[in-house]
């Protein structure tokens, strides 16, 4: 079995397994389809470097695999899996704050994985993250008109409406190629990097927590 194919077994098993309304499975439900998108991209030519692009995926999600099934995962994803089945938190919420530890943290270590085992510069893999990122923001588009509540109850939730302003995918992708430029730099200076690394990670956690603020 090819990686991407073996992450995609991965992520299918994870969602016979969970129950449909757990935080994780609702996040896991929307990355396999992101992840089905960059395979077939893949397959078919979409990206400037297939190779590359397929590494970087690969690396990408085995982040996050890794992450739901340790013991003691990163900060970055410590809140989804705290409040993966509070009933005050909506399905959007879970979806974003799964996406907020993947793109804010995962993202730019995987880009530095990569690169180490391609040994080439971040700028080599630059085309095929911004792809990479296209795919995420027309898919995030997606998640939130298909997990959006309906108009009138998104006009009560006021917490709700602050919640889905006051974050852009956008945003958290140039942080995570910013992050990725800055520990490339600092692979010299492991502590230097390390320090970072775990910086990065509390911030995300932060604001993982913020995204899961109980709404109902």
């Amino acid at each position: 079995m090819v990686p991407m194919e073996s992450v995609l077994a991965r992520m299918r098993a994870l969602d016979e397994r969970l129950p449909e309304r757990d935080g994780v499975a609702v996040f896991n439900r929307v990355y396999l389809t992101v992840t089905q998108t960059l395979h077939e991209g893949i397959a078919h030519g979409a990206f400037p470097s297939p190779r590359r692009a397929e590494a970087l995926s690969v690396r990408f999600a085995e982040r996050y695999l890794t992450a739901v099934e340790a013991d003691r995962a990163p900060a970055c994803w410590r809140p989804l899996l705290q409040y993966r089945r509070h009933p005050g938190i909506r399905p959007l919420q879970h979806a974003l704050a799964g996406i907020n530890a993947h793109i804010g943290h995962d993202l730019a270590l995987a880009v530095v994985a990569t690169c180490r085992s391609l040994d080439c510069e971040p700028a080599a893999l630059e085309a095929d993250f911004d792809r990479v990122g296209d795919t995420l923001v027309s898919l995030e588009e997606h998640i939130r008109e298909d997990l959006m509540p309906g108009p009138d109850l998104l006009e009560i939730a006021d917490p709700l409406t602050h919640l889905l302003g006051a974050w852009s995918l956008d945003r958290a992708r140039a942080g995570a190629w910013a992050s990725a430029r800055l520990l490339w730099s600092l692979r010299r200076s492991p502590d230097l990097a390390e320090e970072f690394t775990e910086s990065l990670d509390a911030g995300v956690g932060l604001v993982g927590r913020c995204l899961l603020t109980p709404t109902g």
